[in-house]
């Protein structure tokens, strides 16, 4: 791995975690077009990286400090993230076997415009 790509990774890894700290998001929104646009990776690898990245520091210390701000309902996050675990499962299988590429990309971009679209023109 060249030193420009670990400093891509890393400046990738610490603008996700900064937005997922701030907002809740990051892996979606920025590791999967990032690694799709600097590096190259195609969609199943930047969705796969994007997720296996994550699961170590999902929101460990971001979850500390809204816990330590009484802003964690715990009930609602252990069986989200139960609940998580299946789907994440179940949605990994049938992509990488029933869905190519190229509708991934489609998918995902379409999912992303809703979502903006709501948030800018349908937020209180």
């Amino acid at each position: 791995m060249s030193i420009t790509t670990l400093l891509i990774l890393a400046c990738i890894g610490v603008f996700a975690g900064i937005v997922s700290g701030m907002i809740g998001i990051g892996g979606g929104l920025i590791i999967v077009p990032s690694l799709l646009y600097l590096l190259g990776v195609n969609q199943f690898g930047a969705q796969g990286t994007s997720i296996a990245a994550m699961l170590p520091p999902i929101g460990i210390l971001a979850a500390y400090n809204y816990h330590r701000a009484d802003a964690v309902n715990w009930k609602y996050a252990l069986i989200i993230s139960a609940t998580f675990i299946i789907g994440g499962y179940l949605g990994s299988k049938l992509t990488i076997n029933f869905i190519s590429e190229s509708a991934l990309k489609k998918i995902f971009g379409v999912l992303m415009l809703i979502g903006a679209i709501k948030m800018i023109f349908f937020s209180k």
